[in-house]
């Protein structure tokens, strides 16, 4: 017999988090674009965990800001 074990939103991995919102965006369009109230619910939970997530990757410096310049370093000459 298996059982299934329902996990709470903060326990799931941030890819989780994507491939659950994916199902429900798509089936807001098979419903007419439509939720449930809780279905909606259940969105606006993985929307605000994945909302923090990234605002940790600001806190914490781990975003790029601006454009990757790659330096060239020259190799000095030696003058005999």
């Amino acid at each position: 017999m298996t059982t299934l074990t329902l996990t709470s939103i903060t326990e799931m991995k941030p890819a989780e988090v994507l491939y659950q919102m994916r199902e429900m965006r798509d089936t807001w369009r098979e419903q007419d674009f439509r939720f449930t109230a809780d279905q909606q619910a259940k969105y606006d939970d993985l929307k605000a965990q994945r909302r923090d997530r990234i605002q940790y990757f600001y806190d914490n410096d781990l975003v790029q800001k601006g454009p990757k310049v790659v330096k060239k370093v020259e190799a000095e000459q030696e003058e005999e």
